[in-house]
């Protein structure tokens, strides 16, 4: 946000405000503008007051309106960010001399928040190059709890239908077009995409994937604070903004991720979401709402260049758009992963699918999402074994199925599981042949003193969702079946009790 006075019509109270903070704070307190609101930024805290503005897409034009939208974004930024949202406040008094508290009538309102440090934004982290995969994955984690709890909207109801998708969809088409901005490739994909996926948009408005989300989840939306990372500002002037797809939401994150150069995070992150969520059906319409969202973020930042608003040197998002689309007209491509426990396949496995781009499922999670318990967890219920052959069998068809659903939506796949059982790595070899894919296994291996003292490291951090203990090693060291001759004409073995060149096996993997 630029740090400059608002406009000299509505001067008085910003600038009155603006002087009644520092007086009551003893600080000075610097001012911060965008085109519908002023921020005013103490040492503890954030005030924000709606401008008086009536844009077409929203109506702050009067108090009562100021008023409703500021309670309304206190609700909606408490799901995600409660720490930091903290109380709508009325200013009283004249826009000259305004004041707190008292029953006189309020000439505003702001919106009082918490204020974070300098440099807590991703996108600064991104920048200054602070920003780990572990606070993405964190940041993950957060929202997909956040979706699965969120309110779902109605079938029959206005939100997440095929027709408001186009709409929106062709209102940027026409507008990028108008400006001479849309190369003829990227609207011919995004015209064909449309009409393909308008029976998967209803099947997902039906499935309850349409929900009330936060809508514009960029990095610069999604703070890290005192080892948490959680989005805030969502939109809250208007509800087709946010009651959207989950995948429409989190797929703002991860294109901003790869028009900014790191898809590997946007990887990463997205390997995170589907562990903790399970939705692969959802891939069938990522890679469109990512296009979308670069378009979206392409006409603004042309918008705030004619206006004199923005420099040159931000992500060109048009020439994201267009590597997303080469990325779909790839060939997808299948691999499972074939080893004991402790031979480091789901360290490979997460490598890989930041390294050659792919969606990992793995059998850890789905396991657990099985028996209706979180993912993420570690460990069952007493009483609940999760290793029965009947479990094991319904874990590896889970796995099958995830990875149709990835294949069809026209991703490269790496199924993170032991295969220790020559027939469960035919079914999957199968499965490559129905979706006329190429198929691979990577081989991990390890001695087994170095598997043995992995197993226990792990065991006694806690910190990892598989259940493998020394037992469970032992057995599997007793009774796997070994790669067959046949099967090692297509397995690249990986020694890991070594150092292991992950650029060299993805470009082997996704380029030969």
């Amino acid at each position: 946000m630029p740090d400059h006075p608002p406009a000299q019509s509505d001067a008085t109270l910003v600038h009155a405000l603006r002087s009644l903070l520092a007086e009551r704070t003893g600080a000075p307190v610097a001012l911060k503008e965008t085109h519908i609101s002023w921020v005013l930024l103490t040492p503890r805290m954030a005030f924000k007051l709606k401008k008086p503005v009536q844009l077409p897409f929203l109506d702050f034009s009067t108090p009562e309106r100021r008023h409703r939208f500021c309670e309304e974004e206190l609700r909606l930024n408490r799901r995600l960010a409660p720490a930091l949202y903290r109380a709508v406040l009325a200013v009283r008094g004249h826009p000259v001399s305004p004041h707190f508290g008292g029953d006189d009538e309020p000439v505003d309102w702001l919106l009082c928040m918490k204020r974070f440090p300098d440099g807590a934004l991703l996108s600064e982290r991104m920048a200054a190059g602070r920003l780990r995969p572990q606070e993405l994955e964190r940041l993950a984690l957060r929202l997909a709890d956040f979706h699965r709890t969120a309110p779902v909207a109605a079938a029959g109801g206005r939100f997440g239908t095929p027709e408001r998708i186009e709409g929106a969809v062709r209102a940027v088409l026409e507008q990028l077009a108008s400006r001479g901005a849309l190369p003829p490739e990227v609207d011919a994909w995004v015209e064909e995409q449309a009409r393909r996926l308008a029976p998967v948009w209803r099947e997902r408005l039906a499935a309850g994937f349409v929900r009330e989300g936060h809508g514009d989840l960029h990095l610069a939306n999604a703070v890290a604070l005192d080892g948490e990372v959680t989005a805030f500002d969502c939109i809250e002037f208007d509800p087709a903004l946010r009651w959207i797809d989950s995948m429409s939401d989190i797929a703002f994150l991860t294109m901003d991720l790869h028009a900014r150069g790191r898809p590997d995070l946007a990887w990463r992150f997205l390997d995170a979401y589907l562990q903790a969520g399970g939705d692969y059906r959802g891939l069938a319409v990522l890679r469109f709402y990512e296009v979308y969202r670069a378009l979206v973020r392409a006409l603004v930042a042309g918008i705030a260049r004619e206006g004199g608003g923005a420099r040159g040197d931000g992500p060109d998002y048009l020439r994201c758009a267009a590597r997303l689309i080469a990325q779909a007209r790839r060939r997808p491509r299948l691999a499972i992963l074939f080893g004991l426990s402790g031979s480091g396949k789901s360290t490979l496995a997460l490598e890989l699918v930041q390294a050659a781009g792919a969606v990992r499922v793995r059998s850890d999670a789905e396991r657990k999402r099985l028996f209706g318990l979180p993912a993420t967890q570690r460990g069952a219920p007493g009483g609940v074994d999760l290793y029965t052959p009947q479990a094991t069998r319904a874990t590896y068809a889970r796995l099958a199925s995830c990875a149709r659903e990835a294949l069809r939506a026209g991703y490269a796949v790496i199924v993170d599981a032991a295969f220790l059982r020559r027939e469960e790595r035919e079914a999957f070899e199968a499965l490559a042949r129905e979706m006329a894919v190429a198929f691979s296994v990577f081989a991990c291996e390890a001695e087994p003193a170095v598997l043995r003292r992995r197993v226990a490291a792990r065991a006694a951090a806690g910190a990892d969702v598989s259940d493998a203990d020394l037992a469970v090693l032992e057995q599997q060291l007793r009774h796997h079946e070994p790669l067959t001759d046949r099967e090692r004409g297509h397995a690249v073995v990986v020694a890991t009790d070594g150092p292991v060149d992950v650029e060299a096996l993805a470009r082997q993997w996704r380029w030969d």
